[in-house]
Formats: C-alpha cells, sequence, structure tokens
C-alpha cells in the first residue's frame, strides 16, 4: 500500500505534537527496486536549547548543525561507535528540535530499525523524500488513542531528573505490554 508522503510543512510543527502523530505512519526505504515500509510504533522528542537530553543542549556544533536547519530533513548520527540513529527535525529553522525514530512494526529499537532499513550517515541532513530514498508516509492507518501511551524517553539519565523523566516518547500499547 502507498500512502501521501509527508511534506515539511507536517514536521514544521510543535515537537510533541508531530511526535505523537508519527505513531501509525510509516517509515519508506527505497533500495534499487525494493520498497520497504513499516509502521512507526515507538518515537522520542528533543525540543529546544534547554532539552538537556538532546544534542542541542550545549549549543551547535558540527554534528547536530541539521537540527538547526529545516523542518523534514534527516539527522542520523552514530553512537557507541556502532548503531545508527535515525532522527526527523521538526520546527522553525534555528529552533533544535528533532524526533527519534526508536521501532516500527518490523523491528523494535532504534539501532535494529537503521540495521533493517540499511540507514546510515549518508541520509544525514537529507529531505524525507522519494529524492532520498526515505520518506514518511500516511497510509491512513487509524491508531485508537488508548492505545497510543507517553512514556519518559530512554538512556537518558545523564539529562538530570528533570529532564529524563520527561513524558516524550510515544509509543503502541501492545496487547502483551503492560
Amino acid at each position: 500500500m502507498r500512502g501521501k508522503i509527508l511534506s515539511a510543512d507536517f514536521f514544521n510543527r510543535p515537537t510533541l505534537a508531530v511526535a505523537k502523530e508519527l505513531i501509525g505512519k510509516f517509515l519508506v526505504r527505497k533500495i534499487g527496486s525494493r520498497r520497504i515500509a513499516s509502521m512507526i510504533t515507538e518515537v522520542e522528542a528533543y525540543d529546544g536549547f534547554h532539552d538537556r537530553a538532546s544534542h542541542a543542549s550545549r549549543g551547535r556544533t558540527d554534528r547536530n548543525a541539521v537540527m538547526f536547519g529545516g523542518a523534514g530533513c534527516w539527522y542520523v548520527y552514530l553512537i557507541y561507535g556502532m548503531y545508527w540513529m535515525l532522527n526527523i527535525v521538526t520546527g522553525p529553522k534555528d529552533y533544535p528540535a528533532a524526533i527519534l525514530i526508536r521501532g516500527v512494526a518490523d523491528a523494535s529499537g532504534p539501532g535494529r530499525l537503521t540495521k533493517f532499513f540499511k540507514i546510515n550517515h549518508r541520509f544525514n541532513s537529507k529531505l524525507t523524500s522519494r529524492s532520498s530514498d526515505l520518506w514518511i508516509e500516511d497510509q491512513r492507518m487509524k491508531i485508537p488513542q488508548r492505545l497510543i501511551k507517553r512514556g519518559p524517553r530512554v538512556g537518558v539519565a545523564y539529562a538530570g531528573q528533570i529532564w529524563s523523566r520527561k513524558p516524550w516518547r510515544f509509543y503502541i500499547l501492545h496487547s502483551n505490554s503492560k
């Protein structure tokens, strides 16, 4: 099934609203003539200069510069020297915000997700679009609101209690989850 590709306008809105609305959308990757698509099931928001869990909390750097750019661009970086993390930039230019895509129906966890979709640094700063071979589609999947849950972000204890406990992770509650 194919849906409407989300444009930069979709991402040029408040980060938390975009994060919640990404649940149920589809991450799509084109590799040659092959098309891989999977429903987004988990995301985390990183919002603004003061968010201590955000790469932008200490200002602009070579690594995070794409977060200060236009909405709808990919922010891809390596952690632990082995896992690529896929983020989509949100909000207005010069305001650093992005959403980490943590999981899809076919791959749970951000490192597994990028491995599944064969995503690496070459996508960093590219616009989400067919021309970049990586985009997000709205296939009109309706997820009941009662199944979309909020919780604290994962692995950000270094940001301190206030920031690590922010309920800025959105995910689909599965029937076997608590």
